[in-house]
Parts: C-alpha cells; sequence; structure tokens
C-alpha cells in the first residue's frame, strides 16, 4: 500500500508504507547484509567475491530485500522503478567522482601536489613537530583526498622523523592520522567526501562548507591540545627531511605560481559555482600549468605531452621517484581509479531502492524515531548507527552509505536539510572507522604506521572527538540547517 505525502520541496513523490510488512521481516534484508559482511571480513579476508566483494554483497542484499518484497505482495515492477528513481538522483555525484578523479591525476603530472608536500614539509621544528605533522598531513591530505596515501608516504616519514626526536609513536601516529581524516573529510577529491552527499541527497560544495561549522573547531582544538604536548616534551636531535625535498625538487619543477590552481578553485568554491564547473575548470587550469612547469615529466610519460595529459585524466599516473616513500604518493588512477565508488553508489543505491519500494526502510526508520523522536535523537541515531556499522561491517563506505539511505526520509520528515545528515555521516562514519582495529582502515593505519590503535586511540584526538561535536551542535540547536521550501 503506498501513501502520497507531500515533500518539503513540495513535489508530489511516493512514500512507501507497506502494511504488510513487519518490523521483524523489515530487519531480514540488513541481517543478511550484515552476516554477509561479517563472513567477508572475518573469514573470508575481505575478497569473498573479489576485490568488488562490498558491492557484491549489496546486491546481494538487494535480492534478500526483494524475496521479503515478493512475500509480502510487492510486485517487480514497483521494485524497479524505485531502483531507476534512486539512480537518477546519484547521476550528478557519479559526473563529479568522475572529475575528481580527472583533477587527482592532473593536479599530480601539474606539480601542484608534489608542491603542497614541498613546502608543508619545510614547516617542520622539534618544538613544534605534532601540530606542524598534523598540518602537513591535513594539507597533503586535502591535495589528494586520501588519508590512506597520506599515512603511507608522508605518515611512514613523520612517524620516523619524530621516533628519532624521542617522541612516543603513538603521538606522532595520533596527529597523522587527525591531520589526515580532517583533510580527508574536507576534500572535494576524497570518495567519502563525494559518497556522503551524494547518500544524503545534498551537493559537494554545500556539504564541504556545512561541514566546516563542526570541523574547523574540532581540528582547532586538535591543534590546541598537540601543540600543549609539543612544547611538553623532550626532544633531541633535527628533524631531517632533506632527503624527500631534494628528491621531490630534482623530479618536478616546484614553483609557488603552482598554488594558482587550487587557490582558483577555492575562489570557485566560495563563490557557490557549480561543482562540475568548478572541477572541469580545476582540471584545464591544471592541464595547462602541466604543460608550461612539467614538460619533462610529461615526456617521461609518453611520447606525446598530450597523450600524458589525457592518460592523467582518465587511467592511472605513476611517476617514479628516487625515494620509494614518494612513489605511491606520486600517484593517481585518474577517471578510472573512481569506478570502485561508482560501483558501490550504484550497488547500494539497488539496495535502497529495493528497501524502499517494499517499504523496509519506512519500516526500520520509524521504529527507531519512537525510541529518539527529537531532532537530537535523530542526530544521534546516525551517529549510533554510523559508529555500530564501523565495528559491525568493518567499512566505512557501508557506514556512510547504509545509515545514510535509511535516514534521509527522517530528516526531511523533521524539515531537515540533507547537509545535517550527510555532516553527521561524515562526523560519525568517515573519521571513526580508524579507531576500530579490525575495520579496513583501522588495520590498515597501524599497519601501515607501524603503531598499534591502542597506542593511537587516545591522541587520534580529532578523529573521536568529532561524533561529540555534532552531537554537541545537535543538542544545543547550533546552526542545524533547515529545508527551504520552494514555492
Amino acid at each position: 500500500m503506498q501513501e502520497n505525502k507531500n515533500t518539503p520541496n513540495n513535489e508530489d513523490r511516493d512514500i512507501i508504507n507497506n502494511i504488510e510488512l513487519n518490523f521483524f521481516e523489515a530487519l531480514i534484508p540488513v541481517v543478511a547484509l550484515m552476516i554477509m559482511l561479517a563472513y567477508n571480513i572475518f573469514y573470508a579476508d575481505g575478497v569473498l567475491l573479489g576485490d568488488y566483494s562490498n558491492q557484491f554483497i549489496l546486491l546481494l542484499g538487494g535480492l534478500v530485500a526483494a524475496i521479503v518484497g515478493f512475500f509480502n505482495k510487492v510486485n517487480f515492477k514497483a521494485m524497479v522503478v524505485e531502483i531507476i528513481d534512486n539512480l537518477k538522483s546519484v547521476l550528478i555525484p557519479i559526473l563529479i567522482l568522475f572529475l575528481v578523479g580527472a583533477l587527482a591525476g592532473t593536479w599530480l603530472v601539474s606539480g601542484i601536489i608534489p608542491a603542497m608536500v614541498y613546502y608543508g614539509l619545510q614547516v617542520l621544528n622539534p618544538t613544534i613537530f605534532l601540530p606542524a605533522s598534523v598540518i602537513i598531513a591535513a594539507l597533503i591530505s586535502i591535495a589528494t583526498g586520501s588519508s590512506w596515501t597520506t599515512s603511507a608516504t608522508v605518515g611512514i616519514a613523520l612517524v620516523g622523523i619524530g621516533s628519532a626526536l624521542g617522541i612516543p609513536t603513538g603521538m606522532i601516529a595520533g596527529a597523522v592520522i587527525s591531520g589526515a581524516y580532517f583533510g580527508d573529510k574536507m576534500s572535494p577529491l576524497s570518495d567519502t567526501t563525494n559518497l556522503a552527499p551524494a547518500m544524503a541527497g545534498t551537493d559537494l560544495f554545500t556539504h564541504i562548507r556545512y561541514m566546516t561549522l563542526t570541523t574547523v573547531p574540532t581540528i582547532i582544538i586538535t591543534l590546541i591540545v598537540f601543540s600543549i604536548l609539543s612544547f611538553n616534551i623532550d626532544t633531541s636531535g633535527n628533524a631531517d627531511v632533506s632527503g624527500l625535498l631534494n628528491t621531490i625538487n630534482s623530479t618536478f619543477n616546484i614553483s609557488p605560481y603552482l598554488f594558482i590552481v587550487p587557490v582558483a578553485v577555492i575562489v570557485l568554491i566560495v563563490t557557490k559555482t557549480k561543482p562540475l564547473i568548478a572541477l572541469g575548470i580545476g582540471v584545464l587550469l591544471a592541464a595547462v600549468f602541466a604543460f608550461i612547469f612539467q614538460s619533462e615529466i610529461l615526456s617521461g610519460l609518453s611520447n606525446s605531452n598530450f597523450i600524458s595529459i589525457i592518460n592523467a585524466i582518465f587511467i592511472d599516473t605513476e611517476i617514479t621517484t628516487a625515494n620509494e616513500k614518494l612513489n605511491e604518493l606520486f600517484s593517481a588512477g585518474g577517471m578510472q581509479g573512481m569506478l570502485w565508488t561508482i560501483y558501490l553508489i550504484i550497488c547500494a543505491m539497488v539496495f535502497g531502492g529495493i528497501m524502499d519500494a517494499i517499504g523496509a526502510l519506512t519500516r526500520i526508520t520509524d521504529a527507531l524515531l519512537k525510541v529518539a523522536s527529537s531532532v537530537f535523537g535523530l542526530f544521534a541515531s546516525t551517529v549510533i548507527s554510523c559508529l555500530g556499522l564501523n565495528a559491525i561491517a568493518s567499512d566505512q563506505y557501508l557506514a556512510i552509505v547504509i545509515p545514510g539511505k535509511m535516514f534521509k526520509q527522517a530528516y526531511e520528515d523533521k524539515g531537515l536539510a540533507p547537509e545535517n545528515l550527510s555532516r553527521s555521516l561524515e562526523d560519525s562514519g568517515t573519521v571513526t572507522s580508524v579507531l576500530i582495529p579490525w575495520n579496513t582502515c583501522g588495520a590498515y593505519q597501524s599497519t601501515v604506521l607501524g603503531v598499534n590503535v591502542a597506542d593511537y586511540f587516545v591522541y587520534a584526538i580529532f578523529n573521536w572527538l568529532s561524533p561529540f561535536m555534532t552531537l554537541f551542535f545537535a543538542a544545543l540547536n547550533i546552526k542545524i540547517r533547515q529545508l527551504v521550501k520552494n514555492n
């Protein structure tokens, strides 16, 4: 049975409330999904169905939901209609993701990312080592859109340098992770930063601007704490990064003029230019700067400089240096590198569309909202769901996808703008994944940095403080944006 309900944007939309389906039946696909994910992580090393295990499991979850729907008088056509509507809603985010891949590739071959690393490493000083590590990791992560790449490159270097100075590795790793996840969260190049607004139904730059309300205070507190710690630690020796600097300088033509491109993109973002236009201009400018500043790099990648640019936009690009630590940093996947996330979004839309069609999401969210009926309760339910999925599903992407799909309508019903949901997903889903040892992020970071999660947990201040900050804003009703109704 369907009930027509007028949404805040005054468009007629079918909100499916299937009276044939009870709460426990609605949970069957979710429980099946959790069991399959748990088996995949703990018994199949995350590759039960290959590199795209999570995508396949979402489709299998959708199949389970479809079977539940058939037993509750939902026809196949209704499911297909909901899936198609869901896929239409993420067309723009998918196009943005392709441009993000192109941006990463062109910013690499133009020397923009190497320049950020080069100038960032020069601010190291033993007396401010920890806050400087936060800032450096943040800058690199903003430039690359990847906390993983930041940790595996500059993060490893910082841990080595800090250890030589006598600073506890847990502190250094906590500083690196705090900065890396701040940058990852705020970068338009980040897959999770694109995924969250796609799930919530808002656009990329609105999401980033709205996140600054909670993210900036959190990183400021983080920097203050690390500054206090840094001033109270006895250090010895020097932070020698000359080897890294020499390698970067000998490989690329480093110039402050390269920062014209990111500054231009930032200006476009601030002036509320549409994401597709802003990112497209960023790609074109970077391509031009590559021809001007990095002709030798382009010549070394292929026989034609133009082909090198095209390859950077569409496929993998790897620039080999004399320092192995930098080689992973100086690689980008182009548009091709975005396919994993795009497939995840598509499969999530299939799962979510079927769950919508059979009325399961309505039934589950109604039950949750009966327990937490206030606006704060809605935010708290989102945070708890994200934390729970990070622990149960062991994957930050699913900790964004599933709560995002479940709570989207609930936020609309409360008259809350979708960026409230997207921000909550990032504040609690993206950043806390690294705090769980068996989560893919926690396992990766601890392995790469050589520091146990238990050792850096307390010092990953930005990561565990973020969900508290979003709940603090919700509890005091600070900058909680309402839906704007179109007349």
